[in-house]
């Protein structure tokens, strides 16, 4: 393997031997593409750089990662000239709240190729920050109602750190991932690494669905101890219901559907009773693994290059591919996306 440290670059006084120090990081991972239901990291990293201030810790080089034919890059042309490139940037940022504690936040496009080397180095990059704790995040589309309490579950590579975490207990064959690579790698290594999924309702996962985002970042915060605000998004999640909630409400067979779901929710909240509030209140582990491998396979057979998808995630909820399991509601007759 070549050497992984010549995919990433340190920047300004992170890379002299002056180096500012840090005490025990946490890491948070943050790519875009691949399982992003509800665009829930990607709007909850743009909460993160348009709320909380932040600089550039270390550069990754994304010309030898990205594959431009599978997703490529906008540009803008303006009447007789090419006016600008919106290059894919795959950063590690230090974030820090109003109190002046921080993370880093490794965030950008998924790699399409070299993934064992970025992993590598990602780990390397680790080590040279003294990171402590590493959480990822990812979201996908599961059988819960968009008018209930979101929630997530877990995954980590000891026990201990799975505390106020459900979990899911299911065994799976699924597509692989960057970020799922980096936390098996980690685990082998003896790391500590939680990955950390937001449940987004089936029935909207091709849409942005700023509730999940903003479950996200509060599991981020009680990870990491690092206040991250999210009044804005659950400002927008709000509006969001509300549109949703028209939509419903023109549909008697959506009506049906969403009641049908608040009733799963509300029995599995009755024998939840006693956990966090992040993890009360979710479908069984079997409709969770069986959504979640449907999901994987409709983004796989969506994009086979294996680039990002954007808003054609939705069709992991929208027709056969994205029925739900169980006794429950099909996925395809859930309410229209907005």
């Amino acid at each position: 393997m070549l050497d992984p440290a010549s995919l990433y670059s340190l920047v300004g006084p992170y890379a002299g031997a002056d180096a500012p120090r840090l005490v025990e990081p946490p890491l948070v991972v943050a790519l875009s593409g691949f399982v992003d239901a509800g665009s829930a990291v990607k709007l909850a990293v743009e909460q993160l750089r348009s709320s909380s201030t932040h600089h550039v810790v270390a550069t990754f080089d994304v010309d030898q990662l990205h594959d431009y034919r599978a997703r490529r890059p906008v540009m803008t042309f303006e009447g007789d000239r090419w006016a600008a490139y919106d290059a894919p940037r795959l950063q590690l940022l230090r974030v820090y709240d109003e109190e002046g504690a921080s993370f880093l936040l490794l965030t950008g496009p998924e790699p399409d190729v070299q993934w064992e080397r970025f992993c590598a180095a990602v780990w390397q990059l680790a080590d040279r920050l003294g990171v402590s704790t590493t959480i990822l995040l990812a979201a996908a589309p599961t059988a819960v109602p968009h008018t209930r309490p979101g929630g997530v579950t877990a995954s980590a590579s000891r026990p201990e750190l799975l505390e106020g975490y459900r979990t899911w207990d299911v065994e799976a064959q699924v597509p692989g991932h960057a970020a799922a690579l980096l936390h098996l790698r980690g685990a082998e290594e003896g790391r500590d690494v939680i990955s950390v999924l937001a449940h987004v309702p089936h029935y909207l996962a091709g849409n942005d669905y700023p509730d999940s985002a903003a479950v996200l970042l509060r599991a981020v915060s009680a990870a990491t101890g690092v206040d991250v605000p999210v009044d804005a998004l659950l400002d927008v999640a709000a509006t969001t219901r509300v549109e949703v909630d028209a939509q419903v409400a023109q549909s008697p067979e959506a009506q049906a559907v969403v009641r049908a779901l608040e009733e799963q929710y509300d029995a599995i909240g009755e024998e939840g009773r006693g956990t966090s509030v992040a993890a009360s209140f979710l479908p069984s582990a079997d409709e969770l693994g069986a959504e979640f491998e449907r999901f994987l396979a409709a983004e796989e057979a969506t994009d086979p290059a294996g680039g990002e998808t954007g808003g054609e995630t939705g069709g992991a909820a929208g027709g056969e591919e994205g029925r739900s399991s169980g006794e429950g509601p099909q996925a395809g007759e859930g309410p229209p996306a907005r």
